[in-house]
């Protein structure tokens, strides 16, 4: 079955789907460190990747307070689960929209169990 992957890229910034799978993973975690982890990227990437999504906005996706005795954390703004609910949105409209082109496309694909892998030697 096909997945359609949708990458909306604007002017100065681009949102994908590890972008948002990152800010759900904050969302539900409460933590950058913590998100990061269940993608397998360091910390300093999933921090990396959240300042640029912080930049590219007017008003800051994510909010994060310093780790200490206490612990830090990090949550989504109101403008960051807008963010992501409308990402998510449009992929579903997306999906939707392309399913039959899909499945034709699909349909033109070679089975797996038919490829010739000795075909490149």
């Amino acid at each position: 079955m096909a997945t359609l992957r949708l990458r909306l890229l604007f002017d100065d910034a681009m949102l994908g789907p590890g972008k948002a799978e990152l800010l759900g993973h904050i969302r539900d975690t409460g933590s950058i460190a913590a998100a990061g982890r269940r993608m397998g990227m360091s910390y300093k990437r999933a921090w990396l990747l959240v300042e640029e999504m912080n930049a590219a906005y007017r008003d800051p996706l994510v909010v994060s307070a310093r780790g200490g005795p206490g612990g830090g954390g990090a949550a989504l703004t109101e403008t960051g689960a807008t963010v992501l609910r409308l990402y998510h949105a449009i992929v579903a409209t997306a999906q939707t929209a392309a399913a039959a082109d899909i499945r034709t496309l699909e349909g033109l694909i070679r089975p797996a169990a038919k490829l010739d892998m000795s075909a490149g030697k």
